[in-house]
This record gives C-alpha cells, sequence and structure tokens, in this order.
C-alpha cells in the first residue's frame, strides 16, 4: 500500500557479504573499519551460555578508544546438514565415550558452515558497555508523569548516536542488504537485516522496518496520524518478505518494543518460531495491536502505563532510583 505519489520498490538482496577488513565497505562509510586480527581482549563483558553469546570489551592496535566484539554461535540450517555440510569426509570426530546405543562426541566440522557471527562496535563509548555488560534488571512501570519528568527529559539528554540509521536512510551505507525500500517521506520506510540476523538462515530471520520520519522517537509518541505509516509498514513487509523468503504473514512476528534500543521509530519482523531477544511481555508491543489500540483511543500511548525493563548501569535507572521508583538490591543480600 503507498501513498499518493509515494514510491517503493523491492530490493534484490545479494548473498551475504564476507566481513570486510579492507578500506572499501562498498557503502560509502569506512572511517571507523577495523580489523579482528588487531583485537586485544581487556575484559569479558557477558558469556550467555544459553544463547551461545559472548561479549568482549578490548582495544585495537593503533586506535584510539576501546572497541567491543560480539561473538554468536550460529543456528543450524538445514541444508548444512548433509554429506557436504557436518556431516561430510572432512568433519573431524573426537569421542567421549560409546556406551550401548549411545555416543557422545565432539565434532570439528568443516569451516565454511561452522562460522561464527562478528559484531563489532568501534569506538564504543560507555553506554555501548553498558549495554553489553551483564547485570541486574528491575521492572518499572512508566506513567505518562513518568514519562514526561524522568524519560524524555533524558532521552533528549542522552542516547545512542542516530547517524547509523540515517546512514541508511540516505543511501550512504548497507544499500546491498536493503530488502524493500519505500521512498516516501511521509509512510515510507527501509526493510533490512537486523544486525542480529546473517541474513541467509530463515529459522532465525530478523528485520527492522526503519521509517523515514526522523521526529518520532517511539511508541509513546504515536497517534492516529501514523496508523497509514503503521499500516504501510505491516502490509508492505508482509509482502516483501513473502516474495524473498517466502515466509507467509501467519508465521511472522512483528512488533515494537519500548524501551526501544534506539529513539527513531523502527519495528521488527522475526520469524515466529524464533525466540528472538525481547519478544516477551515486559518489552514487546505487536504492531496490529498496537493499531487496534490507536484506532479504539487516538492518545492511547500517551495516556497509558507502559512497562519496560531498566539494568543497574544506566543512566536512567540512577534517575528512577533517585526518584523511589526502584531500589538496588545489595549483594550480600543476593548471596543470602
Amino acid at each position: 500500500m503507498s501513498d499518493g505519489n509515494c514510491q517503493s520498490n523491492a530490493v534484490e538482496t545479494p548473498c551475504a557479504k564476507k566481513f570486510k577488513i579492507d578500506d572499501q565497505n562498498g557503502n560509502g562509510v569506512n572511517e571507523n573499519q577495523v580489523e579482528l586480527k588487531n583485537f586485544v581482549p581487556t575484559k569479558i563483558l557477558n558469556n550467555n551460555t544459553s544463547k551461545k553469546i559472548v561479549s568482549v570489551l578490548g582495544n585495537f592496535e593503533e586506535k584510539s578508544g576501546v572497541g567491543i566484539v560480539i561473538l554468536e554461535k550460529k543456528a543450524f540450517k538445514e541444508q548444512d546438514l548433509s554429506s557436504e555440510g557436518y556431516f561430510s569426509c572432512d568433519t573431524k570426530v573426537h569421542p567421549f565415550f560409546q556406551n550401548d546405543i549411545y555416543g557422545n562426541f565432539e565434532c570439528y566440522p568443516i569451516s565454511s558452515v561452522n562460522g561464527v557471527k562478528t559484531t563489532t562496535i568501534f569506538p564504543a563509548t560507555e553506554k555501548h558497555i553498558s549495554k553489553y555488560t551483564k547485570q541486574e534488571v528491575h521492572l518499572i512501570l512508566e506513567t505518562p508523569t513518568c514519562y514526561n519528568t524522568l524519560t524524555l527529559p533524558h532521552l533528549q539528554k542522552e542516547q545512542f548516536t542516530l547517524q547509523w540509521v540515517y546512514n541508511i536512510l540516505e543511501g550512504k551505507s548497507e544499500q546491498d542488504r536493503i530488502v524493500y525500500n519505500n521512498t516516501c517521506e511521509t509512510n515510507g520506510f527501509v526493510l533490512v537485516p537486523d544486525l542480529k540476523w546473517d541474513g541467509l538462515t530463515k529459522e532465525t530471520l530478523y528485520l527492522l522496518a526503519i521509517v523515514r520520519q526522523r521526529d518520532i522517537k517511539s511508541i509513546r509518541e504515536l497517534d492516529e496520524r501514523h496508523l497509514p505509516l503503521l499500516k504501510n509498514i505491516r502490509d508492505e513487509g508482509k509482502k516483501a518478505i513473502l516474495d524473498k523468503y517466502n515466509l507467509p504473514s501467519s508465521q511472522l512476528r512483528i512488533y515494537l518494543h519500548y524501551q526501544p534500543s534506539f529513539y527513531h521509530l523502527h519495528i521488527h519482523f522475526t520469524y515466529i518460531q524464533h525466540e528472538a531477544p525481547g519478544i516477551y511481555a515486559e518489552k514487546s508491543h505487536l504492531l496490529d495491536t498496537v493499531i487496534n489500540n490507536i484506532e479504539i483511543m487516538n492518545d492511547y500511548y500517551k495516556k497509558v502505563t507502559l512497562p519496560f525493563t531498566i539494568r543497574e548501569m544506566d543512566t536512567l535507572f540512577n534517575i528512577y532510583e533517585t526518584n523511589g521508583y526502584v531500589k538496588k538490591i545489595k549483594a550480600d543480600v543476593i548471596d543470602k
């Protein structure tokens, strides 16, 4: 669904790019490129053994500032479960034991099916370090008053840079990754794979619809004026994913986060069987439910109390703690 003279077009995405370490990334933005071989780890920020993700703080040789490298074991792909993949004759096997019908081994598959998804952040700010550090989490029930007097002033003062978002919208970066592009400045958006997805494995499908309007921070600012935009994203996003990945809308989870990781309105599209981060009740709001709530009450999200989780190292936690809405638990109490 398009609006007036607004144009949209599907963009064919080539196979996912290999991690590039040269001077040109093909997208016109290369100031902060780094090489993994030059990374010197200094601290493990978080080692999530259930999700098989580790976040490492360190320095890049001959670079000023700190960086973060995130390593993630990738999901299995059905096409790799063959004699050319994990069960190749080149797969090396180290047996631990065999007992009756049971066997336990450690396997070393061929490198083409055994990659580790790697994300770099450089230079990393204190906010990035806080985001990727393991810490205690608390639940806040944010009233409209809390939003206007505590949360919003904080957002206006401190937030992650949005330059990477503008680079995508302005055609300066990641253009080879765009799945769908509606260029309308009012109801348009760009659909692009999330950094957490390799762009290939259907079982972990994860895309972001980034709106072209730049004055909508989050779900809190949505009202009936934005219904055409929200419906456009829902309908065109579903069709683009069906056309490219052959995944019907009934197998998509389409939702917004509150609070979001960055304050430029964006909507998540994930495969419904994929347990993506942030799909739980305290953070995720289904797009269809958001549209329905606004249709029932124009300023619903300006009046409703919204839950969100907050971590103890976040500056916003200190603001809510100072105002008596949340309290840290002392370490000795946790130990008992």
